[in-house]
């Protein structure tokens, strides 16, 4: 069933190959950047929101100011975060553990790397981190994922990249990702130029030459249509984190609303078909 948005009469919007289901309304300051489902201990999934109201304060103080799109597997959480300093020279992935720790991996920037850290996507078995910049690019950065891969430090340092998927059309301004299998990604993409896709804000499709094993990998890029822009106010809307449930199958997508009506965010909901 279909939810109205925001005064909205509710209008289905397919997008290819996934059929929308629904949608509701958060506050952009607690949701605005993202969006995960968390298993629970006791078993269970729940559905986690972030936005810059979710930066703690400790992480703040240490000049951490934008959290990014996050990403869960096995109860762990985890969360993209770009500094604040004029010239950034790392950026920071922090994840917290079903008992509730957290612990900081620091990735030292390499040789021409953006300085943002638009979101996180872990991959099935849990192994590998995909995570994105900002602006057109034509690859995706791929880390071991900190605490689950043997490679990484049991809590916290540091954390190297290990490869790339390499896209075969470039990419612009994408600001969520999530695996919905091992081969295949579905990625948020705050694009309204239309020159690098017919859509307005697509949604983009990321399917991969093999699974993820750390080294570098190609990625077909697909345009599977424009991500809903609904709301009673005009202006620039702007995607931003993407979620794919496993155990349910939905897709969760988000828009901030435009205008005076930014401090609502969409979450549109999809299943296949």
């Amino acid at each position: 069933m279909l939810v109205a948005a925001a005064g909205v009469a509710a209008t289905a919007h397919a997008v290819g190959g996934w059929t929308q289901t629904g949608s509701s309304l958060q506050s952009t300051l607690g949701a605005g950047e993202g969006v995960t489902t968390v298993q629970q201990a006791g078993g269970g999934d729940s559905v986690v929101y972030r936005g810059v109201g979710s930066i703690p304060l400790g992480t703040r103080i240490e000049g951490w100011s934008h959290i990014g799109d996050p990403d869960s597997v096995n109860g762990y959480v985890f969360d993209a975060y770009q500094s604040g300093a004029s010239a950034p020279t790392s950026k920071m992935f922090r994840v917290t553990t079903p008992s509730g720790s957290a612990y900081e991996y620091t990735h030292p920037l390499v040789a021409g790397e953006m300085y943002n850290n638009s979101f996180d996507a872990v991959s099935p078995d849990g192994q590998w981190m995909v995570a994105g910049e900002w602006g057109t690019m034509d690859h995706l950065q791929i880390y071991p994922t900190p605490i689950l891969n043997p490679a990484t430090a049991p809590k916290g340092g540091s954390l190297a990249l290990s490869g790339l998927i390499h896209l075969d059309v470039p990419v612009n301004n994408v600001q969520g990702c999530d695996f919905t299998g091992p081969t295949q990604l579905i990625c948020a993409s705050d694009d309204s130029s239309k020159t690098l896709f017919p859509d307005d804000k697509p949604l983009l499709q990321v399917d991969l030459t093999q699974p993820l094993t750390g080294g570098d990998v190609t990625g077909h890029v697909t345009d599977l249509g424009a991500i809903p822009q609904d709301s009673v106010c005009s202006g620039t809307s702007e995607s931003e984190g993407v979620d794919y449930e496993a155990a349910t199958g939905v897709l969760r997508v988000e828009m901030i609303q435009p205008s005076v009506c930014g401090a609502v965010t969409t979450v549109y909901t999809y299943t296949r078909g």
